[in-house]
């Protein structure tokens, strides 16, 4: 048992990996595809409202399909603009299906370039 901070939202949380029955994350059911999401993130443990988001945001992108064209992108969905940039979300960098490993702001796999 050891406090931990969630690497997505950095909010303290305890982690009882070592009594899995009784951690946090074992009060939530991930469907087959948000395990198979986590397996390709750098992620190790989340606190469970990360969970929750990540599990929501799956199934969210199961529903839509990911922009081919510029025309398709929509803002607040798959980009803010930031003084006329565009800033990818996380939805978007899911919907892509990999991480690029740039490090980018809203990466969906937790990868940080250091």
């Amino acid at each position: 048992m050891k406090n931990q901070i969630c690497p997505r939202c950095q909010t303290s949380f305890l982690c009882q990996a070592d009594t899995i029955q009784n951690c946090q994350c074992s009060q939530i059911k991930l469907d087959s595809k948000t395990i198979d999401f986590l397996a390709k993130t750098e992620y190790s443990c989340l606190c469970i409202n990360c969970l929750s988001e990540l599990q929501n945001l799956v199934q969210f992108a199961q529903q839509t399909s990911p922009p081919r064209r510029s025309s398709e992108f929509v803002e607040g969905l798959h980009y803010e603009s930031e003084n006329g940039v565009w800033v990818f979300t996380e939805l978007y960098h899911l919907l892509r299906g990999s991480c690029c490993q740039n490090g980018c702001r809203n990466c969906a796999y937790g990868f940080v370039k250091l």
